[in-house]
């Protein structure tokens, strides 16, 4: 289906507001909704509320971080740049830290093919399966490593020169989910709303992570990641590529993501995304 830019926008907005609210209480916080997570599961943020007729001041920024900190949740903020021009510099001007990552939409018909991975598979997770909460654990302990690590590391650099990074080793090291963590992801699974997908190998287990997050026939591919012991094989591009295959067998007719920098955003072109924004996404700036 062919869309207006204008349109893509106006639904992203009414996605990224229903998005959390299946996991979180939502609080409005002068210009914002603050999504607040109700149990286990990952913390969200603070997003421009929808519809607002104005961009939401430094006062306003103040004020859901102070609520934030009350909380003990991150002090974390997002928006759309085109949605939301003026907050940029607003935020900034509040002590935030933005981190400004292209925003990309599928072109359906762009869509690379499957493709055989050397020495691994892709598989969808199972919420009914009695190793989902396993499966679980490895690919929390995959992102987490895999963000934390630098985007150039990987096990082998300048030659023969091996460098010490994190593999399958240090992922099984990784302290497992809580039991209100493993919970609420199971839900959120066997609701449909949240699918997730790895890449495996017989001998090193899981090496790549990705969900997405499904909503009114738009679905958000987030958290793709890789062990850096594991980086150069194209498993997150094929990983992201089966992850919008299967949202867009599931119904979903705009499929988007934010890369992490124009670099990554380059590769996700060749899989089949195209720039249409900027995707904000702020914090503290360091004291």
């Amino acid at each position: 289906m062919a869309l207006e830019d204008t349109d893509v926008f106006t639904r992203l907005e009414r996605f990224y507001d229903a998005v959390p609210r299946d996991a979180a209480v939502a609080e409005d916080v002068g210009g914002f909704v603050l999504f607040v997570n109700d149990g286990g599961g990952w913390p969200f943020y603070a997003r421009p509320r929808l519809g607002g007729a104005a961009t939401p001041s430094a006062a306003d920024i103040t004020a859901v971080r102070q609520r934030q900190r009350d909380l003990g949740v991150p002090e974390a903020f997002e928006w759309v740049h085109e949605t939301t021009p003026d907050l940029l510099a607003v935020a900034r001007s509040g002590g935030l830290e933005v981190l400004l990552a292209p925003l990309m939409v599928l072109k359906s018909a762009a869509l690379v093919p499957d493709l055989p991975l050397p020495g691994a598979g892709i598989r969808f997770l199972d919420p009914a399966s009695p190793a989902f909460g396993a499966d679980l654990n490895a690919s929390r302990a995959v992102g987490r490593l895999g963000f934390g690590a630098p985007a150039n590391a990987t096990a082998v650099q300048a030659g023969s020169l091996v460098v010490e990074v994190a593999g399958p080793e240090e992922r099984d090291a990784v302290p497992p989910l809580g039991d209100d963590d493993l919970a609420q992801l199971t839900r959120r699974h066997a609701s449909g709303r949240l699918v997730s997908a790895v890449v495996e190998s017989p001998a090193e287990g899981i090496l790549t992570c990705g969900s997405a997050l499904c909503a009114d026939a738009v679905a958000e591919i987030a958290g793709v990641a890789t062990l850096p012991s594991a980086r150069r094989r194209g498993y997150a591009s094929q990983l992201t590529a089966s992850l919008a295959r299967r949202a867009l067998h599931d119904g979903a007719d705009l499929i988007l993501l934010s890369a992490g920098d124009d670099d990554t955003a380059r590769l996700y072109s060749k899989v089949g995304f195209r720039r249409i924004g900027t995707a904000c996404i702020a914090e503290p700036a360091p004291a």
